[in-house]
């Protein structure tokens, strides 16, 4: 069976699962390894994402001296997402972390509603979101270092030497309690669509579904995406000092 049908027959052809599939096994030097109904997810938005990126970069090349639905809509998602970061980082650092905290918005929030598309979302799989966590604690430090060099390391033996282990648990923390914030509300979601589609007669799957999906997948998954990326800004700018 085609992987992307496997996804969307899966808790009888509803497109909702809360189980991760293994679809194809093979071997690479003498490891197993699988490609799953994960890896089609990521797969499927990141192509979403590249025709998006296109259509916009086609669109702006010549665009419209009264912009349509599109272009603004492009206009309006630069602007919020600038403003975000600027109100975080302030205007020279938010120019900075801007393409990337745009970037992570946008595979996040498709990500998550893209259970509106009959997928699992990827970010219910914690092999997604712990990667997003380490990448954004790795920018924190990274950064930190750059901008306070030895004051950065001095900092963990503040106010004395004896809270160097209280402050290396803190930073180790971060990555854990992002993406395990991320993935247990994305899960939460999932695992209670799978079981409405599962435990409910066949009646109870028409219409009703619908505003479960508004909320758990549209709302639920715009509100993540936010405090994600809010706390990835405030995370970073916090390391390197005060706003300019």
């Amino acid at each position: 069976m085609n992987p992307a049908a496997v996804i969307l027959a899966e808790s009888g052809g509803s497109g909702m699962s809360f189980m991760i599939r293994h679809l194809v096994d093979f071997e690479l030097f003498g490891q197993k390894l699988s490609i799953t109904t994960t890896h089609i997810a990521i797969v499927i938005v990141d192509l979403i994402l590249i025709l998006f990126a296109i259509a916009v970069k086609v669109k702006f090349s010549h665009p419209d001296n009264v912009p349509g639905t599109f272009q603004s809509a492009v206009e309006f998602l630069v602007e919020f997402v600038g403003n975000f970061v600027s109100d975080n980082m302030g205007p020279k650092n938010g120019k900075r972390f801007l393409n990337y905290t745009g970037s992570i918005f946008l595979f996040i929030l498709l990500s998550n509603i893209s259970g509106l598309l009959g997928l699992r979302p990827p970010t219910a799989d914690y092999g997604v979101t712990l990667p997003l966590g380490l990448l954004t604690c790795f920018l924190i430090h990274f950064n930190g270092m750059r901008s306070k060099k030895f004051g950065y390391v001095k900092a963990y033996f503040e106010p004395i030497p004896l809270f160097l282990p209280m402050n290396l648990i803190s930073e180790i923390s971060t990555p854990i309690s992002l993406s395990l914030r991320l993935f247990g509300n994305v899960m939460s979601g999932t695992v209670m669509m799978g079981l409405w589609y599962s435990l409910m007669p066949v009646f109870a799957r028409l219409g009703v579904p619908s505003f479960l999906h508004i909320y758990f997948d549209l709302f639920s998954g715009a509100i993540q995406t936010y405090v994600f990326c809010m706390l990835t800004t405030i995370f970073i700018q916090d390391k390197m000092g005060d706003p300019e």
